[in-house]
């Protein structure tokens, strides 16, 4: 019997509301073919240089250890500001720490001990294409960015491709949807990377819909055109999958990091802490006493961490109508060390990188202009209307989640058992009988081994409060067997 292989196409930013016959027909023809994940999630902070280490590790950021897309490193002195999205700088920091970059081993890594490999092609970043295997170079796997030549490796697959598909496409301003670059690496996967090399696993991780999402709207025109042409691309993997790859024994996943909800209130965080006397600012220096690191998630770095200057700087958050979940080191097993905050281990961010006050801008089930559903409070330089995620809403928590192959024997079957983005390492590796490290806590999707019907999961749902005067939040989580997954966070008051 042949190893099985996997295939991951990652949509970045795609709500799962938005696969449909008539935008996305090649996602719906999936659809038909194998499972839906129909209570898939990602996890917290819903960022994609979060996540996407997640969906690599099999582990939460509590288990990783990137804590944001964007973070303080307290581990030298004087602290420095890290943006994840950086190939070089992350480069420099793996080997700086001995290799511990990510404090949890990742797919890459595994698949190489044990005889296997593991192939990116990436339109994100160049900080997140190094994420989805950040030590390829060390194992002389594939890691193609469509843009960004620092993220590829090694130099002459690049020259290959180049020879073959054409060259690597530069980089688009963010207000013009990427076309070329999702055309780029589906090509080079189809006739470089599959016939000349067959990786063990392949992740084809396409950047869009996310840009076009931030700079547009969720469902402005701009948006669901890329939409469509990503699944057009996808739809030439899947045209091959159906001719080729399935009777070769491959197993296909579609997958989202993250979702979108709309930004409709512009605020200030730096602005509301000087009016509380603090002395904000972005970045560690002489006489800051908050960082405020940039991003829809809040991340709030305090040059003295005490128990007191925490509570101090939760009382001046909860107090604004901008402020939704928040959470701070843990006092007990729900309540955090300032009243009113919820423990960081409820949404697994508890790690020694994480901010000493983290939370989320208040979210609400409003209805944007283009009738989705999902608004929020949001601290950016752009206009009111446009695509954010980070936090904890329902819209930014869900992702896409599709697997087919022989391993799924159900055809357009639902599974309603709940999910998440690390439980697709724990699955490949089971099929690949291959040992699970003791720091993955996502599971292997036994349930959709059957008919997703006859699943019999244990689920328990739980609901925590807790609030400080008129603030008050509300944590929902489900938990399958062993593997809690959040569902979503909200505050009022």
């Amino acid at each position: 019997m042949l190893s099985p292989r996997f295939i991951i196409v990652s949509f970045d930013g795609l709500r799962p509301d938005l696969v449909s016959q008539e935008l996305t027909p090649n996602l719906f023809r999936l659809q038909s073919l194998g499972v839906t994940l129909s209570k898939h999630r990602t996890i917290y902070p819903s960022e994609t240089r979060s996540a996407f280490p997640s969906l690599v590790t099999g582990a939460t950021t509590s288990r990783h250890g990137m804590v944001g897309n964007k973070y303080i490193d307290r581990s030298v002195s004087p602290p420095r500001y890290i943006d994840t999205a950086d190939a070089v700088l992350l480069r420099e920091l793996d080997l700086e720490s001995g290799g511990r970059l990510m404090s949890a081993p990742t797919l890459g890594e595994i698949l190489a001990v044990s005889g296997k490999s593991l192939a990116v092609l990436a339109t994100n970043t160049p900080g997140t294409t190094r994420f989805f295997h950040h030590k390829a170079e060390d194992f002389g796997h594939v890691r193609l960015s469509g843009h960004f030549r620092e993220a590829c490796t090694p130099e002459e697959v690049l020259a290959e491709v180049e020879t073959r598909v054409g060259l690597l496409p530069p980089e688009l301003p963010k207000l013009e949807p990427d076309k070329a670059g999702q055309d780029w690496i589906t090509s080079t996967f189809l006739d470089v990377v599959w016939p000349n090399h067959r990786p063990d696993v392949t992740i084809l991780s396409y950047g869009e819909p996310d840009v076009t999402s931030h700079f547009h709207g969720t469902g402005a025109e701009e948006t669901l055109r890329i939409i469509a042409h990503c699944d057009r691309q996808f739809g030439r993997v899947l045209d091959w999958w159906e001719a080729e790859g399935r009777a070769g024994g491959v197993q296909l996943v579609a997958a989202s990091d993250h979702g979108h909800i709309t930004g409709h209130t512009r605020v200030s965080v730096i602005d509301c802490l000087q009016d509380a006397g603090f002395h904000p600012g972005t970045v560690p220096a002489p006489g800051v006493d908050v960082v405020v690191v940039p991003g829809q998630v809040g991340a709030l770095y305090l040059a003295d961490p005490s128990d007191e200057q925490i509570s101090r700087l939760v009382r001046a958050i909860t107090s604004q109508p901008w402020c939704g979940p928040i959470f701070t080191r843990a006092k007990d097993e729900v309540q955090g060390i300032a009243p009113g905050s919820f423990a960081q281990h409820l949404v697994f961010a508890d790690h020694v990188r994480a901010p000493d006050v983290s939370f989320s801008f208040r979210a609400d089930d409003s209805i944007d202009p283009f009738g989705l559903a999902g608004g929020t409070f949001y601290d950016n330089d752009r206009r009111s209307g446009l695509g954010v995620h980070g936090g904890l809403h329902p819209k930014e928590l869900a992702a896409v989640g599709i697997v087919a192959g022989s391993a799924f024997p159900a055809s357009g079957a639902a599974s309603t058992v709940p999910s998440g983005i690390c439980d697709f390492a724990p699955t490949i590796l089971h099929l690949l009988e291959i040992d699970r490290p003791s720091e993955m806590n996502g599971r292997a999707l036994h349930e959709l081994f059957q008919d997703p019907a006859k699943a019999d999961a244990e689920i328990r749902r739980e609901t925590v409060e807790a609030g400080f005067g008129r603030f008050r939040q509300v944590l929902r989580r489900v938990q399958v067997g062993s593997t809690t997954y959040v569902e979503s966070g909200m505050a009022e008051g």
